[in-house]
């Protein structure tokens, strides 16, 4: 495709369900997202949020980034999600909660700081639901490129693992949009998390 910019692969680390892609100098989003609304992204604490069947381990993660939207073609994805992000630092990174990229995948904000869509793709959410494993079972491929804000998108809604967090109740907790990177914020992140386990 003539506007792709560059694409690159790698293992990310799932804890606690996700992993992140987030500014590392500021927040990606001022708005919250929860998981019910899209099974697969949530917008929260300032950052992009993308949910994994597994607990932990690892997943194989691709990103592509591009000048302009590319194509949409579902392949052999179950989920494909678009959201709007803001990188206002001009790096927009995919990055594990608890430990550092073994590898770091290239920015996903080729143009720069602003405002970015992301598509995010998700297979094998259905493998190994809950469970820790060192096998990589999942695969996402997070596609973005520049553009204003849009609402989001629902292109592709067909795991089980989807299916069950649209299905849940939106949480009641209220959380901030905007909080310190490093270790404070995965305290933060541990913090929240339990907060919402008391309500369930």
């Amino acid at each position: 495709m003539s506007d792709l910019v560059h694409t690159a692969s790698g293992r990310v680390r799932v804890d606690y369900h996700h992993f992140l892609v987030l500014d590392p100098q500021g927040p990606v989003s001022e708005e919250e997202l929860d998981l019910s609304r899209t099974g697969l992204i949530a917008l929260s604490d300032g950052q992009a949020e993308i949910h994994a069947g597994i607990h932990s381990g690892y997943a194989g993660v691709t990103v592509a980034t591009h000048l302009g939207a590319p194509d949409a073609d579902s392949g052999p994805w179950q989920e494909i999600v678009e959201v709007s992000v803001h990188a206002p630092s001009g790096e927009l990174l995919v990055s594990a909660l608890m430990d550092d990229m073994e590898e770091e995948l290239p920015s996903l904000a080729a143009a720069g700081p602003g405002e970015y869509r992301l598509r995010v793709h998700a297979r094998g959410r259905d493998t190994a639901v809950d469970l820790t494993t060192q096998d990589i079972t999942e695969h996402y491929l997070i596609q973005s490129w520049p553009a204003p804000s849009a609402p989001l998108q629902l292109l592709c809604t067909s795991d089980n693992y989807g299916a069950q967090q649209r299905s849940a109740a939106a949480p009641s907790t209220p959380v901030t949009s905007s909080w310190p990177r490093g270790q404070s914020a995965r305290e933060h992140d541990i913090l929240h998390r339990s907060l919402h386990n008391d309500e369930s």
